[in-house]
């Protein structure tokens, strides 16, 4: 499948995302099980098929959402340096995230919020950042 995007930066921008999500998750200062649950399912529902970027084992690269999470959740990192991260990464390269995949995003980042107990006010806020995130390059461009 072609990409608007390099194989780099497509395992960089996988990466970044497990960072975005488990910022979502890691929004009320606890990853629930139920969300954990949630991200796994997405990507092997929805992740594995945006494209064929593989990472240096062979493995689909859209398994880097899962290991950079796992890796966060261990180290305990904070939501908000995790949010900034993907921040950066996504103004840096605005022009690899098509709207399907902003599409595909916001709806993942929806379900993880939603997956335990409903979205609570610091999932509400972090959602709310991301939608603003996502259109802002519309105006940019």
């Amino acid at each position: 499948m072609k990409t608007a995007y390099s194989e780099q930066t497509g395992k960089e921008m996988y990466q970044n995302l497990g960072k975005l999500f488990y910022a979502v998750a890691m929004a009320d200062r606890a990853v629930h099980i139920s969300e954990l649950e949630k991200l796994k399912s997405a990507v092997r529902e929805n992740w594995l098929e945006v494209d064929d970027i593989e990472d240096d084992y062979g493995t689909d690269a859209a398994f880097q959402i899962e290991i950079v999470f796992d890796w966060l959740l261990e180290y305990e990192k904070s939501s908000k340096e995790s949010y900034e991260e993907f921040k950066t990464f996504y103004k840096d390269h605005q022009r690899a995230f098509s709207p399907k995949m902003k599409q595909l995003i916001t709806r993942t980042a929806h379900s993880i919020a939603a997956s335990f107990a409903g979205k609570n006010k610091s999932e509400l806020i972090i959602l709310a950042k991301l939608d603003l995130l996502l259109k802002s390059d519309e105006q940019d461009l």
